[in-house]
C-alpha cells in the first residue's frame, strides 16, 4: 500500500520504511510496508493478533533486520539498520512481554539498557532517574527505586519498564515504541500514562501505540495505522477516526454487545450460593458465587483481586467435603501461564499432567495412558474456535504473538473438565474480535453451569458480569449488580473504605 500522511501534522519524518518485509522460513510476517513516522506525533497501531504489529516494532526498534526493503533515519539511507543504530536514532521499545530481570532491583534493571550508568555512584543516579520518570509519567506510584523486580505486581513491573523507556541518560529520546503497556495497568493509571504519552508527543517525541483498547487510540492518536495479515490496510487521520473506523479497517463486523440479562435471570432463579468462601486471617471479605454465575473482581490494580482468586484457588482445590474441579487462567502469561519449551499443542491440553482431562480426552482403560488421538481431537476443535491461524499446533508457544499466546491459556482452562474458572484478566492484549467471542464463550458455558471469577483492568467488560466485587487494599468496598456497574459507581467504590 502507498504511504499516506496527514497534511496537518507538518512534522519531519525521523524514521522511514520503505517496501519492508520480513519472512520467518516460509512464514510472511510483513509485506511490503511503505510508512514515515513522523517527529512529534502519535501513531496509534490496531489489528488482530498475529496481524505482524509487533514484528513492524521489532525491525523499528532493529531486533530484527527486514528481510527486504531500505530505511532512512534523518532523511539518509541507513545501509545496516540494527538496534545499535536505532539507540542512537533514540529509539526505545516496551516490548508487550515485558524484560525485566526479576533478580535485580529497579535500579540495576536501569543499567541493562542504559549501561552508561556506571562508575562511583552509579546506583544512586539510577535511583533518581528512575524515581523521578516513575513520578513523572505515574503520580504517586509509592516505589522508590530499591525494590526487587521479583518483589513487584503485574503492574508495577509494566510501570518500571515504562519509565526505564522514557528515561533520558546519554542519547535523547526521541521515539519510543509502546506495545500493549497498558495491557497490565487499571483504569486510573492507564489514564497517567495516556495523558503523559500526550505530552511527550506535544515535546517532539514519537510515540507508537500499539493497543487492542479502541478507546485509547482515540483519544491520543494523531493518526491511525491499521494492519491485516502482515500489511498496512489503511492509515486514518484523527478527522476519520472513531472505533467503527477502526474495527471497518480491521475487517470487522460491527456488532451490539449482546448485555447478560438471561444470565441475571437465571442467577436470580437459583437457590443461592454453592460456592463461598471469606478472604484473609480475621477479615469480613466474603465471596460467593452461584453455579453458573459470572462474577467481576473490580478496582485499581495491585489492591488484591489476584491474592483474591488465588485464595479462592486453594481453597476450591484443598481435601475436604467441599472440594472442586478449578482451572485458571494466569495473567501474567510469561511467568505463571505458558511452558515456554513445549508446543502450543502441549500448553493447551496438558490437564494430563496432574492426572486430570480435557473435555473429550479418555485415558486409555487399565493403563493410565492418555488417548492421543482424542487429546489432538480436542486441541484441533479449540484451534478453531479460538482462531489459532497461521501456526502448527506442533509449533512452539513462543512462534505465537502475546495475544494468541493469550487465548491458548484461554482454552486450556474451558477445554479442562472444571465446574469453577478463575480468569486473571484473561483478555490483556487480544484484539477486539476474539474478545467478543471469549464473551461468547463465557456466556455459553455459564448457560451450562460453569462458574466464573472474573478480574478485569477493563471495566467495559464488567456489563458481562451478573455481580461485580469491587476491591480496594485487599478489601471489598461494595458488591454491584449488573445493571449498577457503571464507571462512576465504579470509580467511587474504587477510592472507598471497607464497606460495613
Amino acid at each position: 500500500m502507498g504511504e499516506i500522511k496527514m497534511a496537518e501534522t507538518g512534522g519531519q519524518a525521523l524514521i522511514r520504511f520503505h517496501g519492508i518485509s520480513k519472512t520467518f522460513g516460509r512464514v510472511r510476517a510483513l509485506t511490503d510496508i511503505d510508512f514515515s513516522f513522523l517527529q512529534g506525533e502519535c501513531v496509534g497501531i490496531a489489528g488482530h493478533n498475529g496481524a505482524g504489529k509487533s514484528t513492524l516494532m521489532a525491525v523499528l526498534a532493529g531486533v530484527f533486520e527486514p528481510t527486504q526493503g531500505k530505511i532512512e533515519v534523518d532523511g539518509a539511507p541507513s545501509p545496516r539498520y540494527d538496534a545499535n543504530v536505532a539507540r542512537h536514532a533514540g529509539v526505545r521499545c516496551v516490548f508487550q512481554e515485558l524484560s525485566l530481570c526479576a533478580n535485580l532491583s529497579i535500579a540495576e534493571n536501569m543499567c541493562i539498557v542504559h549501561p552508561q550508568l556506571r562508575g562511583r555512584g552509579w546506583r544512586r543516579r539510577a535511583t533518581a532517574l528512575m524515581r523521578e520518570k516513575l513520578e513523572e509519567i505515574f503520580p504517586g506510584n509509592g516505589l522508590i527505586g530499591t525494590e526487587l523486580v521479583s518483589d513487584l505486581t503485574l503492574t508495577q513491573r509494566q510501570m518500571v519498564e515504562i519509565a526505564r523507556a522514557f528515561t533520558v541518560t546519554d542519547a535523547p529520546v526521541r521515539l519510543v515504541i509502546l506495545d500493549e503497556p497498558t495491557s497490565s495497568l487499571d483504569a486510573h493509571t492507564a489514564e497517567q500514562l495516556l495523558a503523559f504519552v500526550r505530552k511527550a508527543a506535544e515535546r517532539g517525541i514519537t510515540c507508537l501505540l500499539i493497543t487492542h483498547m479502541l478507546g485509547e487510540i482515540q483519544r491520543v492518536a494523531d493518526r491511525v495505522m491499521v494492519m491485516r495479515d502482515g500489511s498496512i490496510v489503511s492509515v486514518l487521520g484523527r478527522e476519520n477516526l472513531s472505533r467503527e473506523t477502526i474495527i471497518t479497517a480491521m475487517g470487522e463486523h460491527l456488532e451490539a454487545d449482546k448485555t447478560p440479562d438471561a444470565l441475571r435471570a437465571r442467577v436470580e432463579r437459583a437457590a443461592g450460593p454453592q460456592y463461598q468462601w471469606t478472604l484473609g486471617v480475621g477479615s469480613r471479605t466474603k465471596i460467593d458465587a452461584s453455579h453458573g454465575e459470572v462474577i467481576g473482581f473490580a478496582g485499581l490494580a495491585g489492591q488484591g483481586q489476584t491474592e483474591a482468586l488465588l485464595a479462592i484457588y486453594e481453597a476450591a482445590t484443598s481435601r475436604g467435603a467441599g472440594r472442586a474441579k478449578v482451572a485458571f487462567v494466569a495473567g501474567d502469561r510469561g511467568r505463571d501461564g505458558i511452558f515456554p519449551v513445549w508446543s502450543i499443542a502441549q500448553n493447551l491440553d496438558l490437564r494430563w499432567l496432574s492426572g486430570g482431562t480435557a473435555t473429550g480426552t479418555r485415558r486409555r482403560p487399565g493403563f493410565g495412558l492418555v488417548d492421543f488421538a482424542a487429546a489432538r481431537a480436542v486441541v484441533e476443535a479449540w484451534r478453531v474456535k479460538i482462531g489459532i491461524r497461521g501456526a502448527s499446533m506442533n509449533a512452539g508457544i513462543l512462534s505465537l504473538s502475546g495475544g494468541n499466546q493469550q487465548k491458548v491459556l484461554f482454552a486450556r482452562a474451558l477445554a479442562s473438565d472444571a465446574d469453577l474458572i478463575l480468569m486473571d484478566d484473561p483478555t490483556r492484549g487480544v484484539d477486539v474480535g476474539t474478545k467478543r467471542d471469549i464473551y461468547q464463550l463465557v456466556r455459553d458455558e455459564a448457560a451450562k453451569g460453569r462458574t466464573f471469577i472474573w478480574y478485569t483492568t477493563e471495566n467495559e467488560e464488567l456489563s458481562h458480569c451478573d455481580r461485580t466485587y469491587v476491591f480496594r487494599s485487599a478489601s471489598v468496598t461494595r458488591v454491584l449488580h449488573a445493571d449498577e456497574c457503571t464507571e462512576e459507581a465504579l470509580l467511587a467504590a474504587s477510592f472507598e473504605e471497607q464497606a460495613a
